[in-house]
């Protein structure tokens, strides 16, 4: 069967599952069954002799649904009402008139070219090849790990060139030295907006301002820097790597290759949720496997106390997940049922394209609960 084209991965294909196996039971044809029911509202079960009498029943319903008839948290609609907002609101920015003067009186042009100089100043220095090639030499040039960070360093030069360039380059157009081209035109008015231009992103990653955006590129060069000069990272910071799919891989590479016998195939990933809350209390590396830091729970809380998950507190839409380690086991049996196996997506928005990896997640509550509730891991949460 077809459900309108949605179904493209297994965790499309769980969701459905949960709500048959929820809602399309035996329990139905219980006189007391209710799909959900609050202070204002219960969504009972229409049972009428009459078909006018089903009429009726359609008519009273509610035209807005509340989050929990779908099983989701009533945080969701803030989320709703956030989004709607945030979509409007660029809707207006695309259709205001490119020739404004800025705040103060400052002209679009002035108020970019700021921007620039500032930027400029921030902006970290390219890496020097053979420096790194030499560090990458010392460290093990053909390890897993360090062919990963080898490739990551190459993206991120990509990046640090293309910025400099067009910073520069849009100076001088602003001063009229360069003609301003298509690109640099896009490039003032994405940056006058507080957007992201659009050649940056297409070698980049994705953010809500460009403010955000250039906070994260100085975290991830900091990151490659300092593993690359300073040594291996007890802890990463997850969010900063293009590809995190093939960390996790590097990190099964590693693992598979210490251990004689064992085959990549079998090899499988793992997880613990430590009880180290943040990067500064992890003092010394995990014996294999790495270390992870920086991830949002949405859709639910989390329970410090007992290292499990949570129901959501009000108008708290992330939360903070401890430091968790992942590691690799040689194993074939399933994951275990009694938790829950949470996703993890770099960006709020959920697709095969953002997706990383999925970690087992202790919960007291059945883990179908949490599938209704949306639950999953976000590297970042803008």
């Amino acid at each position: 069967m077809q459900y309108g084209g949605r179904v493209t991965d297994d965790r499309d294909k769980r969701l459905l599952i949960t709500y048959a196996e929820s809602w399309f039971s035996d329990a139905m044809l219980q006189s007391k069954f209710n799909f959900f029911k609050d202070k204002s509202i219960t969504y009972e079960m229409a049972n009428f002799n009459k078909l006018g009498q089903y009429f009726e029943f359609i008519e009273e319903m509610p035209i807005v649904d509340k989050p929990g008839v779908f099983g989701l948290h009533a945080n969701a609609d803030i989320m709703y009402q956030t989004s709607v907002a945030s979509g409007t609101l660029n809707t207006i920015l695309d259709i205001q008139p490119r020739d404004g003067g800025g705040g103060g009186g400052e002209t679009r042009e002035q108020v970019v070219g700021k921007m620039c100089t500032d930027f400029l100043d921030k902006m970290p220095e390219d890496f020097v090849e053979h420096e790194v090639h030499a560090r990458l030499v010392k460290m093990g040039y053909n390890a897993p790990m360090n062919i990963f960070l080898r490739q990551e360093k190459d993206r991120m030069q990509i990046v640090l060139s293309l910025v400099r360039t067009t910073l520069k380059n849009l100076l001088l157009a602003i001063d009229g030295t360069i003609i301003m081209s298509a690109q640099l035109k896009d490039a003032l008015d994405n940056m006058f907006d507080a957007r992201v231009p659009t050649a940056w992103g297409k070698v980049s990653w994705v953010s809500a301002t460009i403010g955000f955006w250039f906070t994260e590129l100085l975290g991830r060069h900091a990151q490659f820097y300092s593993w690359i000069f300073d040594g291996r990272p007890l802890a990463f910071w997850l969010t900063g790597f293009f590809n995190a799919n093939g960390f996790i891989t590097a990190m099964r590479q590693e693992v598979t290759r210490a251990h004689r016998g064992w085959a990549l195939d079998a090899v499988v990933c793992a997880n613990d949720v430590t009880k180290m809350q943040a990067k500064e209390d992890v003092n010394e590396p995990p014996k294999e496997g790495i270390y992870v830091y920086g991830l949002f729970l949405d859709g639910a809380g989390w329970n410090k106390r007992d290292n499990m998950l949570a129901e959501q507190a009000a108008k708290v839409l992330f939360v903070n997940l401890p430091v968790i380690h992942i590691y690799a086991i040689n194993s074939t049996a399933g994951r275990d049922t009694r938790q829950y196996e949470c996703p993890i997506y770099r960006k709020p928005r959920r697709t095969d394209q953002e997706y990383i990896t999925m970690v087992d997640l202790r919960t007291k509550t059945d883990p179908m609960h949490w599938t209704l509730r949306g639950c999953a891991l976000l590297c970042d949460t803008k």
